[in-house]
């Protein structure tokens, strides 16, 4: 079921998000102080191709530059990238097959808030190594 609803993902929304999120990743890595962002945003743009079964955690052993950069993102970039994904969530949920399409969006909103110190894994693995 995953691998259907992330092909259906893809089609309609997936390349389209993750085409915006490469172009922000390539700008960023323009300048070298904002590397780090662009490395995220590459990340994210993996996560927005195939979202269905992956996750994403918080890393422990984040230090305080990405509680700053985070701080900087949020208000950079966050924001209006969170605010996107719920104006697009909303028409998703007006159909019946869109309802997991707009759940997936909704939770892309956590990790384009804030990438940095986050890691984005098989869900899966995840609730394996809750256990």
């Amino acid at each position: 079921m995953r691998t259907l609803l992330n092909v259906i993902w893809l089609i309609f929304a997936g390349v389209w998000l993750a085409i915006g999120y490469v172009l922000a990743g390539i700008v960023c890595c323009i300048l070298i102080v904002t590397i780090p962002f662009g490395i995220a945003s590459f990340r994210i743009a993996a996560y927005a191709l195939w979202p269905f079964g992956r996750t994403v955690v918080r890393d422990p052993e984040a230090g305080a530059l990405s509680t700053v950069g985070n701080v900087i993102w949020f208000v950079v970039a966050g924001i209006w990238l969170a605010i996107g994904h719920l104006l697009t969530s909303i028409p998703l949920f007006l159909s019946i097959i869109g309802i997991p399409m707009g759940l997936a969006n909704l939770k892309l909103i956590p990790i384009s808030l804030l990438p940095l110190g986050a890691r984005i894994v098989d869900a899966d693995a995840e609730a394996f190594h809750r256990r």
